[in-house]
C-alpha cells in the first residue's frame, strides 16, 4: 500500500462512520474506496475487513445516543438477539444459496422507500410509539430478525432498512429509530464479523486505524444528529437513500456482470498470437499467457454482499498457473 493508498482508506472510514451515525448508508462510501485501492483482494476479506473496522464507530453512535436518547431496552433486547441469530443464518445461507437475485430487487425497494418517505412530510418529525409494550417487542424482533438476515445474506442499506422500518412500523421519530438502529446494527455486524474472522476472511493490521477513524467520523455524526434533530436526520436519509438507488440501480442494471467479464477476457487471452516471420518461435517452447489475478479466483465462489455481485465459474476457464515471461 502507498500512502495514498492508506489515506484514501482512512478518510473513507472516517467519512462511513459519520454517515452510519446519522442515518446509515455509510458502507455507500467505505467499500467502493477499499475495493479500489486492492482491487485484487478478495471480496470476502474486502467486506470482513471493512465490518470489522465500521463496528466500532456503529458502536460508538449506539453508545451516544443512548445516553441522550431514551430508548425503551427492555423492548430491544429481544430484538438484538433476533439480530444476531437472523446475521448468522444470512451469512451461513449466502455459502449455499446465490444472493444475486437480490441485486435487481433492492434498488426498487429502495426507491419505494425514497418515495413514501419523500410524499409522507411528517413521518417520522414526531415520537409517537403506536403499538403496547407487548406488541413493540414483538414487531421490533420480527424486524431485527429479517434485517438481521438480510444484513448477512447481502448488506447494503441495511442501517438505512432499520431507520425506517423503527419509523413506519412502530411509529418512532427519525431520531429514536436511528438511535435504534445502531444497536442492532451494531449487534448484526459483530455476528457477521465472527463468520468472517473464522473464515480468516479478516486483516486486522489494518482494521485498528480505521476503527480509530471510524469512531471519530461517528462522533461527530452522533454529535450533529443530536444537536439537529429529526428533521436533520430525516433529510440525510434522504440523501443517502437517494445515493444508495443510483448506486445499487447501476450495479444491478449496467454493471457488466463478473461472470460475464471473466470469460470474455478469458477468451481474448486464448486467441491465438500469429507468429512473426522475422523472429519465429522455438516450436519446443509453449505459448504462455500472462497470469491474470482475478481468474486466480475462477474455481472459487465469491461473496455477494454489499451490491458488487459474485461469480461461481467453471474451474476449466481457469487459466494457467505459469507466468509470462520476456519483455
Amino acid at each position: 500500500m502507498t500512502a495514498t493508498d492508506i489515506i484514501l482508506v482512512l478518510l473513507g472510514s472516517f467519512c462511513g462512520g459519520f454517515l452510519n451515525a446519522i442515518a446509515g448508508g455509510g458502507g455507500l462510501v467505505t467499500l467502493p474506496v477499499m475495493v479500489s485501492v486492492f482491487p485484487d483482494a478478495s471480496l470476502p476479506s474486502v467486506f470482513g475487513t471493512n465490518k470489522a473496522a465500521m463496528v466500532w464507530g456503529t458502536a460508538w453512535a449506539a453508545r451516544s445516543y443512548a445516553r441522550r436518547v431514551s430508548l425503551p431496552w427492555r423492548r430491544l433486547a429481544p430484538a438484538v438477539l433476533a439480530a444476531v441469530g437472523g446475521s448468522v443464518l444470512g451469512a451461513w445461507l449466502l455459502t449455499v444459496f446465490p444472493s444475486e437475485w437480490l441485486r435487481k430487487l433492492l434498488p426498487v425497494l429502495l426507491a419505494l422507500v425514497f418515495a413514501y418517505t419523500l410524499a409522507s412530510r411528517q413521518l417520522g418529525r414526531e415520537h409517537a410509539p403506536v403499538h403496547a409494550a407487548r406488541w413493540e417487542t414483538l414487531w421490533a424482533a420480527v424486524i431485527a430478525l429479517g434485517l438481521g438476515f438480510y444484513d448477512g445474506f447481502f448488506g447494503p442499506g441495511t442501517g438505512s432498512f432499520f431507520v425506517f422500518l423503527f419509523v413506519r412500523v412502530l411509529g418512532y421519530d427519525f431520531l429514536h429509530a436511528s438511535a435504534a438502529a445502531k444497536l442492532l446494527n451494531s449487534a448484526t455486524n459483530a455476528a457477521a464479523i465472527v463468520v468472517f474472522a473464522l473464515g480468516g476472511a479478516v486483516w486486522w493490521p489494518l482494521v485498528l486505524p480505521m476503527a480509530v477513524v471510524n469512531v471519530v467520523g461517528a462522533g461527530l455524526g452522533t454529535w450533529l444528529a443530536l444537536h439537529r434533530g429529526s428533521g436533520f436526520v430525516r433529510r440525510v436519509f434522504l440523501v443517502i437513500v437517494a445515493a444508495l438507488i443510483l448506486k445499487t440501480g447501476y450495479d444491478a442494471f449496467l454493471r457488466q456482470p463478473v461472470t460475464e467479464q471473466l470469460v470474455t477476457e478469458q477468451l481474448l487471452m486464448e486467441q491465438p498470437v500469429a507468429a512473426s516471420s522475422a523472429s519465429p518461435q522455438p516450436p519446443s517452447e509453449p505459448a504462455l499467457q500472462p497470469k491474470h489475478p482475478a481468474k486466480e479466483c475462477a474455481c472459487q465462489r465469491v461473496s455477494g454482499h454489499a451490491g458488487f455481485g459474485g461469480c461461481e465459474l467453471p474451474c476449466s476457464i481457469k487459466p494457467p498457473d505459469h507466468q509470462f515471461v520476456g519483455g
